[in-house]
């Protein structure tokens, strides 16, 4: 019985040892895996390795990672795994990781990593050019940081979408997403790193909506966010930032400036080390806006050099600029032959990198150094140019219609889940304050309104009030002419008329000889009254014609005052068919307004040599045409000012129509149509 008790201690010490060894193996294996998964993602992470030593080690942290248990750490873990495949570019591995992750959160109902996931998948779809499916992803990530209340990251998504919406060519939509982020970030501390990606980005979109002055103003924004010590120097945001205050100079043809701020970017400490890509951009814009002085100091090893880094970093877009640059620079120089062999290189190689604006940039340039061609290469420019506004028009509905149609499926789905008391309640009040909300709105822009047409009543009361004035002084000077032609009449006329006739009755008295003499005298007295009658007869006229058009002498004076005031020339024409008499006071006063705010904008902005204002007659239509050859303006691209809202509203008093022509450098044109009534027809018959 001894021996059998001492046995079975012996077993249970065992037993106990035995499970104390393999406790402290499996921590030890733990232990041991975690400091190897360190290991693994931070050589996965080394930029001195080769891609294929990186992408084995980042394998062999997936294979560890994958074998854990599927909690908040191992998501986080396999984002990592995501991140170093998109740095090393593997975008097959980065797809199907995210998916992973996404997978897992789903299933774990984890929000947070769902969006960051969706996100994830967003960079994705925009690094492939997928646009609609990179703002789906967005947008569900957007609507899941709103859900969870996580701001920063959901000021992040709108920076992430602003992105995308501003390469697909959505300007209007991609500025509002930018100040979404911005009015997120402005609330919270030590995010200078995302307000940068914010003003960098709005200084790019007023560059390429040509408002140079508002894109210069946030490129200086982004460049002062940049005292931040926390930003890693080595990103070389200095260097970005530079460039870009030197391409909007570049723009704006201040060419000293720019290539001022183009050499202070190059001589950012370890730039090209850092950052290779930026180094070849400002060296080639150094070098072009050296061109453009005139220079020719190290030109063109310049172009060359950059021409030389971005061929061998593969960074096609950027070969296609540097050799539209070299042949700009040969054509200068009168060597034809570089300079269609370059243009030439550069479009081959943006066609097959199907980049439209590469291409139309090639083209353009190809055009001007091949004239004997330049008619083929034009129509591929509009056709091409055609097809890019159309593709970005459709990308900006589809993102619309994409938000609408996500929103809508999220609306049924909640209406389908929440089917509750509480949920009435809420939506009732909701409903009576948007209501409430919505009548304060309207208050206010009825109240607006109501401002001004009070306005609006102000200024025409001080027209009808010139135009009375301008009434009374033709008044007074008609009964000055009336009381002269009295006198002329009483003085002279009849004064000499009696005469005449009394002379006639004295014929009788003398022989027949003599008074067919007299008669003849008596004759030519009388033809010289009739002519003294039709003069007063055609001073009258002139005068009905000046009470007539009366208007056009309150035009003619703002017309000399404009002349007498501003350097243009200025062109008047006044149709002769157009009945004034029939033209209402009402608008009259409104045509007038339009012509003042009309010179008003060509002396303001278009830095014009020549204006041209000119009232025409069209059947049932009354015609007021301004033009201008200043510098001109893309009315698809600029805001309506208060001054063109104002001349759409005066037209539109009239039932009245607006229409403005105008391009760059080519002028404005303002057409203004009023439609008559048929009854009072200022056409003639």
């Amino acid at each position: 019985m001894l021996l059998k008790n001492n046995y079975l201690i012996l077993f249970l010490l065992s037993v106990v040892f035995f499970g104390c060894t393999t406790k402290d193996r499996e921590k030890k294996n733990i232990k041991l895996s975690e400091d190897s998964l360190a290991t693994y993602l931070s050589l996965a992470n080394d930029i001195n390795l080769p891609f294929k030593y990186k992408q084995d080690y980042n394998k062999k942290a997936f294979d560890i990672i994958i074998n854990q248990k599927d909690d908040s750490l191992n998501r986080v873990n396999l984002f990592r795994i995501a991140n170093r495949y998109y740095n090393m570019s593997d975008w097959n591995s980065y797809l199907q990781t995210t998916k992973l992750v996404l997978e897992r959160s789903k299933n774990s109902r984890d929000s947070v990593n769902m969006a960051k996931a969706y996100g994830y998948l967003g960079d994705y779809y925009k690094v492939k050019s997928i646009a609609d499916s990179a703002f789906m992803n967005y947008f569900k990530a957007e609507k899941l940081y709103l859900k969870i209340n996580d701001h920063y990251n959901l000021a992040k998504t709108f920076l992430s979408k602003a992105g995308l919406q501003y390469n697909e060519g959505d300007y209007f939509e991609s500025e509002i997403s930018i100040f979404k982020a911005l009015r997120i970030l402005k609330q919270r501390k030590n995010v200078n790193d995302q307000l940068y990606d914010c003003y960098n980005l709005l200084g790019i979109l007023y560059s390429e909506r040509e408002e140079f002055d508002k894109a210069l103003e946030f490129h200086h924004n982004a460049l002062s966010t940049l005292t931040d010590k926390s930003i890693p120097a080595d990103f070389q945001l200095k260097a970005t930032s530079l460039n870009n205050i030197g391409f909007v100079n570049l723009r704006m043809r201040n060419y000293s400036k720019a290539k001022m701020y183009f050499r202070r970017g190059l001589d950012e400490k370890n730039l090209y080390k850092e950052n290779t890509f930026l180094y070849a951009i400002l060296l080639d814009n150094l070098a072009y806006s050296k061109f453009k002085l005139k220079e020719s100091g190290g030109l063109p090893d310049q172009f060359y050099r950059a021409l030389k880094i971005r061929d061998s970093l593969s960074i096609k877009s950027g070969v296609v600029l540097s050799k539209i640059h070299l042949s700009e620079y040969y054509f200068s120089r009168k060597d034809t032959f570089k300079a269609i062999q370059y243009s030439k290189q550069a479009l081959v190689l943006s066609r097959s990198l199907n980049k439209i604006r590469d291409i139309l940039e090639a083209l353009k340039q190809i055009e001007t150094v091949d004239p004997k061609n330049a008619s083929v290469y034009t129509r591929e420019y509009i056709r091409l140019n055609d097809r890019m506004l159309k593709s970005e028009r459709k990308m900006g509905e589809k993102f619309s219609r994409i938000e609408y149609e996500t929103n809508e499926i999220k609306d049924q789905n909640s209406n389908l889940q929440e089917k509750n008391k509480t949920l009435v309640y809420v939506f009732s009040i909701c409903t009576l304050v948007g209501l409430f909300f919505y009548v304060y709105k309207t208050q206010q822009a009825k109240n607006r309104e109501l401002l001004f047409k009070q306005q609006q009543q102000i200024a025409n009361e001080d027209i009808y009030n010139l135009m009375i004035s301008q009434q009374n002084d033709i008044e007074m000077t008609r009964i000055r002419e009336k009381k002269k032609v009295a006198q002329e009449l009483h003085d002279g006329v009849l004064g000499r008329m009696f005469g005449v006739r009394i002379s006639l009755d004295s014929l009788d008295k003398i022989d027949e000889a003599e008074a067919a003499l007299k008669r003849k005298k008596y004759l030519t007295e009388l033809k010289n009254i009739e002519e003294d009658i039709r003069e007063i007869s055609h001073d009258l006229n002139r005068e009905k014609s000046e009470l007539i058009n009366n208007f056009v002498l309150i035009l003619n004076k703002l017309f000399d005052n404009q002349q007498n005031t501003y350097p243009s020339k200025l062109i008047t024409a006044f149709d002769s068919q157009i009945k004034w008499e029939l033209v209402s006071n009402a608008v009259k006063i409104n045509l007038y307004r339009i012509v003042q705010e009309a010179l008003q904008n060509c002396n303001k902005y278009a830095r014009a040599k020549t204006i041209t204002v000119e009232f025409k007659s069209e059947i049932n239509y009354l015609i007021l045409a301004v033009f201008d050859d200043g510098v001109g303006f893309n009315p698809h691209r600029t805001k309506n000012g208060i001054g063109l809202h104002n001349i759409e509203y005066r037209a539109a008093e009239c039932k009245g129509t607006v229409t403005i022509k105008s391009a760059k450098g080519e002028g404005t044109l303002l057409l203004v149509k009023i439609p008559i009534d048929q009854k009072i027809n200022l056409q003639k018959k």
